[in-house]
């Protein structure tokens, strides 16, 4: 998989180092502690698919500028204060099979690290006046908290319906996607339009990206290491359970529900839960949504000339469904 993503690298390699150097820049502080805890960051950093859609969307309709490195560097700490929070909210103690933020210093310093990320997405903003950026991130943050307190909320009833489930998923993970390509186009073009466009395609790859790690719940082996069943653990109703309990005998429901209510620790109840979901094909429909977003996706990305960027978009939507981790 590591070269699926060096091919999709391959036409934005330049930006991407610079980017690098770039981001830690817009990271720096006088303050000690936080420039120990942001070099942390740095060293511990994923993939960077988010600004990898930033400069690629940028690519596919102009010419990459320095507005786009601060789109770029924008998303990414956003991207980066949202995992820290994350992590706090979710008392996770790895990141990455790194010890997380709030592991090795403590939640208060974690819940600040955060939020002086946030307040520096901000500023990179307002700094550089660039006011169609802050009004996409501004409410990509708001989405992204409105979606995680949905979620809290309906795991405490566990009423999620189908629909219910898109809208929290739209909102916690998509949202950031599609405001890394409706930056991408709004750092190097006026088009409103096309920056809508964008927007949507990236919504689409977000909710397949989505329903692609609701499905490693249910696999026996993970190699990022996510326990299998920790959704279930966590009363997260993901898309293959919701299905499978939607279309289960009553009987089979209330017996199922009660084992998320109250059995969500019990390894052997958990197991038999997983089970039911295979069983009951909540897979192969989780599997069937994902693609239908994957090819909403395909068909924006198809009105527009071939070239290098594209072509890298169009890996990134494969190794979005495909990818094993």
């Amino acid at each position: 998989m590591s070269n699926i993503v060096e091919e999709i690298k391959q036409p934005i390699n330049a930006e991407m180092k610079l980017f690098e150097q770039k981001f830690y820049e817009s990271m720096q502080s006088n303050v000690a502690l936080l420039d120990k805890v942001t070099r942390f960051i740095v060293t511990t950093k994923g993939k960077q698919m988010r600004p990898m859609f930033v400069f690629l969307c940028a690519k596919l309709v102009g010419d990459v500028r320095e507005k786009t490195f601060r789109g770029a560097s924008m998303i990414e700490l956003i991207h980066t204060a949202t995992l820290v929070h994350d992590d706090v909210v979710d008392e996770s103690f790895k990141r990455r099979n790194f010890f997380s933020i709030n592991a090795l210093w403590k939640n208060k310093i974690a819940v600040l690290v955060g939020d002086y990320l946030l307040s520096k997405a901000v500023l990179l903003s307002t700094d550089h006046k660039d006011y169609d950026l802050l009004a996409v991130i501004s409410r990509t943050i708001r989405e992204m908290a409105e979606g995680e307190l949905l979620q809290l909320e309906k795991a405490r009833k566990l009423d999620i319906t189908e629909e219910v489930y898109y809208e929290i998923i739209r909102q916690k993970t998509a949202t950031l996607i599609a405001a890394c390509c409706e930056i991408g186009v709004l750092s190097t073009s006026d088009d409103e339009v096309l920056a809508k466009k964008m927007m949507e395609f990236g919504t689409h790859t977000g909710m397949a990206f989505q329903i692609k790690d609701d499905l490693f719940d249910y696999l026996t082996t993970t190699i990022i290491g996510k326990p299998v069943g920790i959704d279930i653990k966590e009363k997260k109703m993901t898309l293959p359970l919701i299905h499978a309990l939607n279309t289960a005998s009553h009987k089979d429901r209330k017996y199922y529900f009660n084992s998320i209510k109250r059995y969500n620790n019990d390894q052997k109840r958990v197991k038999e839960l997983i089970e039911f979901v295979k069983n009951s094909g909540g897979l192969d429909y989780a599997v069937d949504k994902m693609k239908q977003y994957q090819q909403k996706a395909k068909d924006i990305l198809s009105e527009f000339p071939d070239s290098e960027a594209k072509h890298s978009l169009q890996l990134m939507l494969d190794y979005v469904i495909e990818r094993k981790f």
